[in-house]
This record gives C-alpha cells, sequence and structure tokens, in this order.
C-alpha cells in the first residue's frame, strides 16, 4: 500500500471518528478532510508531492450528477410545498395514526412501496417537510421519524431492479461482462422483499427504543405572544361537512380551537365529534410559530375580507410581526375604524397582548400600546414602515408565505409528469428534475427567491466533499488493497467468499458511495468466482444488497445524509440503529441468496 494510500485511509478514519464523537457540522468537518488531501505534503519519487490528490479527482463530487439532481429537487419540492401539495400528500398517505408505532407503519409501507418503483430520493425530498409538519401535527418528535423515512426507501429500493441506483449500475456491469445474462425488472425481489419486510418489521418494533428522542415539538401556551386569530371554512371548502377531529384541528401544537361561531351563534367547539359547515367562524389562540402554520391550512380561509382585497397576489406577501408604539394612531381604535388596509397596505391577521387572551372577532379588538400585531402585506412593509412612530418594531417571519392552493393541481401535474417520464426512461433523473424545476418556477408554483432559497447547500456540500474522499480511496489505491486484504481472508469456501463480498461491500458503502462501493468490488468478486470454478450470480445479488442496503453512517447512502439536518441527528444517531439494521440484512441476505441462486 502506498504512502498516498495510507495518509488516505488515516484522512478518512480521522473524519468518520470526529463526526462520531464530536458535534462539528458534517459539511465543516468533511471539507477540512478534503483539503487535507488537497495540501497535505508527502514523499514521492525521492521528493515530497504537495497534495495526495488532485482539483479534479478532490471536487469530483460537485460535479456529479447526482448532487446536482439532488439540489435542482430541492426546487422542485419548493413548488410542492409553496403550492400546499406536499401538506395533501402527506395527510393522504400519512393520516392521523394514535401513536408511534403506527406512525411508524405509515410511512414506512407507502414510502417502501413507492420507493421499489421511483427513484427514492425524490421520494424522500418530497416527504421530509410533510413528514416535519405531521410530527408537529402529533406532537412526535422529528428524530423518532426522519431515520425510518431514510430506511423505509432504501429498502423499497432494494425490492426491484429500478428502485435505486446501485441496482442499475450492477446491472450494467453485468451486461457488459463476458457471458452475463440481463438481471430481470423481478429478479432481486426474491431477496429483497423478504429483507424489506423484515427490516421493516425491526423498525417498527426495535426501531423506536434505538433511535434519539431530541425532544418534543410541543409548545407551551405560556408564550406572552399568544395571539388570537379568525379564520372562515369558505364555501366549497374541504372541510366542509367534517369534524373537528377529521380536520386535524384537535390537540394542535401550540395552538387550539377556542370558538366557534356559526350564523351569529356561539357554538362549544369541546367536542371533537362537532361537524364543520360552510361560514364557520373559528377562533383559535397560539403561538407564533402555530399561527403561521395554521393560516396556511388547505380549507381555511383568514375571516377578515380585507386580505383578498390587497393589490399584491399572496403567493407575493408573507407575515410580519408588528409591536404598536405609545404615540401610534392605532391605539385606542377598532381594526375596523382604523383602516389599516388603506394606510398601511396590510392586513391585520391576529393580535398579541402579553399573554392575555383576547375574545371576540378581530374587527372589534380594541388596540393598545404594545400590542404585537401579525400582518401580511408585501416584503417591502418593513423597509417601509419599521421608522415610522406607529410601530415600536417590525420583524418578519421566516416561511410565511401563504400557500397558494390554487396551483396544487398544477403542482401536482409537473411531479407525475415527471416521475413518468423518468420511470419509463425517456428522461434521465437529472434531466426529468430540470425541466420539473423549471416548469415549477414558469406555472407560478414557487418563485424564483423561493427557488433559491429552497437549496440546501450545507447538504450539498457533505455530499460532494463525501464523494471526493470515495475518489480519493479508489485513485490512491486504498480501497482495493482493503477490499483484497479483507477477501482474501476467506479462503476456497464459496460461501466465505460470498460473506466477504457482502462485507466488504457494506464497509465500502458506509465510507465511500454505493455506486462506487459495488462497482470496486464487482470486479473483485467475479474474479474471486472465476478462481473458485462457481456460479457469479449469488455475487451479484450480494453485492447488490450490500450496496443498497447502507444504514450505519449518513455517508453511506444519500437519503440517509437529507434527513440527517431535519431530523437534528448526530453521527452516533446512525450508527446505534445502522449497524443492528445492516447486521440484519447481512443474516437475512446471506441466507437467502445461496438457496435461490445455487453455486
Amino acid at each position: 500500500m502506498s504512502i498516498a494510500a495510507i495518509i488516505v485511509l488515516l484522512v478518512v478514519v480521522g473524519a468518520v471518528v470526529l463526526l462520531a464523537t464530536t458535534r462539528i457540522s458534517p459539511d465543516a468537518l468533511l471539507m477540512a478532510a478534503l483539503t487535507a488531501l488537497l495540501v497535505v505534503p508527502h514523499p514521492i519519487d525521492g521528493g515530497w508531492a504537495i497534495g495526495v490528490i488532485g482539483a479534479d479527482d478532490a471536487l469530483t463530487g460537485f460535479s456529479n450528477t447526482g448532487v446536482i439532481t439532488i439540489a435542482v429537487l430541492f426546487v422542485v419540492v419548493a413548488g410542492l410545498r409553496e403550492t400546499g401539495t406536499v401538506d395533501w400528500l402527506g395527510e393522504r398517505l400519512l393520516g392521523r395514526p394514535q401513536g408511534l408505532t403506527m406512525a411508524l407503519v405509515r410511512i414506512i409501507l407507502p414510502v417502501g412501496a413507492m420507493s421499489a418503483f421511483l427513484n427514492n430520493t425524490p421520494v424522500v425530498a418530497m416527504m421530509i417537510p410533510a413528514v416535519s409538519d405531521w410530527a408537529k401535527r402529533l406532537d412526535l418528535t422529528p428524530s423518532k421519524l426522519m431515520i425510518p423515512l431514510s430506511y423505509a426507501a432504501i429498502l423499497g429500493g432494494t425490492c426491484s431492479l429500478i428502485g435505486t441506483s446501485t441496482n442499475l449500475v450492477v446491472s450494467g456491469m453485468v451486461d457488459a461482462t463476458p457471458g452475463g445474462d440481463p438481471i430481470g425488472m423481478f429478479e432481486i425481489t426474491k431477496v429483497g422483499l423478504p429483507a424489506a419486510i423484515i427490516g421493516g418489521l425491526f423498525l417498527v418494533f426495535v426501531g423506536p427504543r434505538l433511535l434519539p428522542d431530541r425532544g418534543s415539538t410541543k409548545q407551551a401556551l405560556s408564550d406572552p405572544r399568544e395571539y388570537t386569530l379568525e379564520l372562515i371554512v369558505p364555501s366549497g371548502s374541504p372541510l366542509d361537512g367534517k369534524t373537528i377531529m377529521e380536520a386535524g384541528l384537535r390537540n394542535l401544537p401550540g395552538c387550539f380551537l377556542v370558538g366557534i361561531e356559526r350564523e351569529g351563534e356561539p357554538i362549544g367547539p369541546s367536542d371533537p365529534g362537532q361537524v364543520l359547515h360552510a361560514g364557520d367562524r373559528l377562533l383559535f389562540a397560539g403561538i407564533v410559530e402555530s399561527i403561521r402554520d395554521l393560516q396556511r391550512v388547505r380549507g381555511l380561509e383568514p375571516a377578515t375580507d380585507q386580505v383578498f382585497k390587497l393589490d399584491a397576489p399572496r403567493y407575493r406577501r408573507r407575515l410580519f410581526e408588528a409591536v404598536v408604539g405609545p404615540t401610534s394612531a392605532l391605539a385606542g381604535s377598532t381594526l375596523k375604524s382604523t383602516g389599516f388596509r388603506h394606510e398601511y397596505n396590510g392586513v391585520v391577521l391576529a393580535v398579541a397582548r402579553s399573554g392575555v387572551r383576547l375574545r371576540g372577532r378581530l374587527g372589534d379588538i380594541t388596540l393598545r400600546a404594545g400590542d404585537t400585531l401579525l400582518v401580511e402585506a408585501e416584503a417591502g412593509f418593513h423597509d417601509r414602515y419599521r421608522n415610522m412612530r406607529d410601530f415600536l418594531l417590525i420583524s418578519p417571519l421566516d416561511d410565511s408565505t401563504p400557500r397558494r392552493h390554487d396551483r396544487a393541481p398544477v403542482a401536482l401535474g409537473v411531479l407525475l409528469i415527471m416521475v413518468t417520464v423518468v420511470a419509463i426512461g425517456w428522461l434521465s433523473m437529472l434531466q426529468g428534475a430540470l425541466i420539473g424545476a423549471g416548469a415549477m418556477v414558469l406555472a407560478r408554483c414557487c418563485t424564483l427567491s423561493e427557488a433559491r432559497q429552497s437549496v440546501d447547500w450545507s447538504l450539498l456540500i457533505v455530499i460532494g466533499a463525501a464523494l471526493g474522499l470515495g475518489r480519493a480511496l479508489d485513485v490512491t489505491g486504498a480501497a482495493p488493497a482493503v477490499a483484497d486484504g479483507l477477501i482474501g481472508i476467506a479462503g476456497a469456501s464459496p460461501l466465505m467468499a460470498l460473506i466477504a463480498v457482502y462485507l466488504v461491500t457494506s464497509l465500502a458503502t458506509e465510507i465511500i458511495t454505493n455506486n462506487g462501493a459495488v462497482a470496486l468490488v464487482f470486479p473483485i468478486a467475479y474474479s474471486v468466482s472465476t478462481t473458485l470454478g462457481v456460479q457469479f450470480e449469488p455475487f451479484i445479488f450480494a453485492i447488490m444488497m450490500a450496496g443498497s442496503a447502507s444504514f450505519a453512517t449518513p455517508l453511506g447512502y444519500q437519503t440517509n445524509l437529507m434527513v440527517l439536518s431535519p431530523g437534528g441527528y448526530r453521527f452516533s444517531d446512525f450508527l446505534r440503529i445502522g449497524i443492528p439494521m445492516n447486521l440484519l440484512m447481512a443474516i437475512v441476505s446471506i441466507s437467502l441468496i445461496p438457496l435461490i441462486w445455487s453455486f
């Protein structure tokens, strides 16, 4: 093994250890490791060289089509999120289960099924915001749900040839092998489906004890800025005829339904079986984050019709918190009498008053100095009025643009077309994603600004740097040397050789990329089968399963990296649940493969 290969191994092992034992952000740590490989001096041919790999190899991950595809898919998801399509899909697929166990079942079954026929990257990208919002409504911590989301997509991907790019890579290598027979669409299903079922059961019944608990999403209503918000059930609303429980308006995190008014008469909201009707006015009390989310619910609209009289379309507006000043003309007046819309080109949606719960209709509330108003207005509201005496402070709320529910059918259509043309092979995943992202912007499902802000740059840096480290392991000979040594231990036993191939592929997948790992091990496994004089088929499917079933680190599979930040995970969280998952999948695969494909 060369000195360069030894340096790469030391840097990679050091990075993995630091990821597991410290709280340094993964993007900073992996970029530091990549930088080290670019600048560390090492002896070569009697002299010294700077950097064990070149810039082209180090930065190859940032030009990788997979990384670019993920970046573009963030824009597609932004269109789905801003139109409320994600909320609708989440409600249809996830429902309202009772307890963590049923919540896991509602995630694993649909995500696993979709991932068997669709690339699992867009499936996870689409489901992350839906699961995040769902966790809030169910008062579940996202750290109990995000890893199962990624693992379910991985397990589903092992059930068909097109479920994951790893299977397609191996299939292509088999086609290029002399005498290799094409792999059928559902050939891998013989081992992938049993593995997915067993892995799913493990996640449901054992996973909750191994997954971290980063704290409840529920927030207490002791926040002094407890807002009073009035919403109405409009004509044609999907909530018309549903009970409070069915509408998802019961046990809201950080917010609750205070009262319902129907035809001018108050009716009690205490009964979760109370049926809602068009024209009902609903009064809510809650903290600002919950009020922000509540006014985006499909089927509810602000009770004040002033919001529809503003000049700018709703997708160009956002929410602001504005504190009424002591010398403001607003103090001592009701919202109805102030002419707020004409004066400030904005609409007050809710009012908070030092922890006091305000009663009655919003327009009848007499404002006082110190009241905090939740205002919907154009983005320029802050710059125009922040220095006026009417407001002590104006603060914009992040991610507060009202949902464009009227564009939801368009966004869903774009998604379905994108998935269809990719699934039938007309376009690559990158081509489909680029067209889908462009369609989302052109169809006004999201703005250019929202598209730019939707991209998670830290995640892309993590993936790109991880691919660069994987390339370094390959070009310096570190990975082949380790693989040859481990497989050499197997001796002349076909079963032991199969186990060695599986374990080496699984280990390589955890520290480089899954596609890189299978490409690395495939020729070695072919040589082993030829030397032993046995059939190559068992080794093919061992490589497929080991390359896809990667659970122990966030680096091993891109969907693991995608849920790292939304779940609030540390590197060690993946080790705790991922190592048992890897061992379980290894036992299932190695037990079934020789029975299905004989040596």
